[in-house]
């Protein structure tokens, strides 16, 4: 009787060029899969990238809002960490809520010791958290995870109240002087969304801008409608992060993952009573009516979202279905 053949080492068999970038992401862990770690995932995943969830927070939702929230112990946090980077080969970080000051603050430690692998830092709204454990973890970022930063994304207004809290002029800050604070800090590059046009009368649009401390650089209008998403930022950030470790040029990585985001949003999901979710895999709906029914769906949300529902990114103030311009 001959012997059964040994399995082949995959390991040794297959080039090493053949695995997907790598991409490191510290976020909470979100049961309702709008956003957080299950958000970065999707997002990463439907990138062609390979994510690696490192669990910060545990958040307590649903679809609709944020109740509560159990920060994960900053060693358990580093522990996760350490232990699959001397494992893994990465080339991606992707920086999300990460719970506590004291978390931020091993997370940074983690993050100084691969100076050359690119972070995008994601700051959502974090309204909802109690003023004692909001203020030092703001400061935190700022002085820990900002200095790092490659690419930092948030909604025109969490940045504004971010960088720029006494700002009182009558206009909005433009994407520039946003960079510029943020560059104070040492993030090379801010990428706004939500920022306000005018428009035709039966119109409202928006603006996502890429900016550095000398001006704008690339970005792309979404037209409004009436609609209420949770998770956009995290998608947009971890696909730009995911893009970023894929090597892609940086104005190229803003198109692309603004284009996902869009394309994301327009096919969105209603899984409960709440928001909208992105649907991160719409390239693999079937054609036809099927796809339509998503965004029908996805249009008619905004007529019933839960009030008081906790948006982010593009979703600070309700909207919804985007074309691109």
């Amino acid at each position: 009787m001959n012997a059964p053949t040994p399995p082949s080492d995959s390991s040794s068999s297959t080039p090493e060029e053949a695995a997907p970038a790598c991409v490191m992401s510290f976020n909470a862990s979100d049961a309702s899969g709008a956003g957080g770690s299950a958000g970065d995932v999707a997002t990463i995943a439907a990138m062609g990238a390979h994510a690696l969830p490192v669990i910060t927070s545990i958040v307590v939702r649903d679809s609709a809002e944020i109740f509560d929230q159990h920060p994960v112990d900053a060693e358990a946090i580093a522990e996760q960490a350490r232990t699959i980077l001397e494992d893994v080969t990465i080339s991606g970080w992707k920086v999300g809520f990460l719970g506590s000051a004291d978390a931020v603050s091993a997370v940074a430690e983690i993050l100084s010791d691969y100076p050359d692998v690119p972070l995008v830092s994601y700051l959502p709204s974090l309204g909802w958290l109690d003023e004692d454990e909001l203020q030092p973890y703001l400061d935190a970022f700022r002085e820990l995870i900002l200095p790092a930063t490659e690419v930092l994304v948030g909604n025109h207004k969490t940045l504004t109240d971010f960088l720029l809290p006494e700002w009182d002029n009558e206009r909005p800050p433009s994407a520039r002087e946003l960079a510029v604070a943020a560059g104070e800090h040492g993030a090379r590059y801010v990428l706004v969304t939500g920022v306000m046009l005018p428009g035709k009368t039966s119109e409202q649009w928006i603006d996502n801008v890429l900016a550095s401390a000398q001006g704008a650089i690339t970005g792309e209008k979404f037209e409004r409608f009436e609609a209420s998403f949770v998770g956009a930022g995290d998608t947009l950030s971890a696909a730009l992060a995911a893009l970023l470790a894929a090597g892609s040029e940086l104005s190229a990585a803003i198109g692309e993952a603004l284009a996902f985001l869009d394309q994301s949003l327009d096919a969105g999901f209603r899984p409960g009573m709440g928001n909208v979710i992105p649907d991160r895999f719409f390239w693999a709906l079937p054609a036809g009516d099927e796809a339509d029914e998503n965004l029908a769906e996805s249009a008619r949300a905004g007529d019933d979202a839960a009030p008081g529902a906790e948006a982010d990114t593009l979703a600070d103030t309700p909207s919804g279905p985007r074309r691109m311009h």
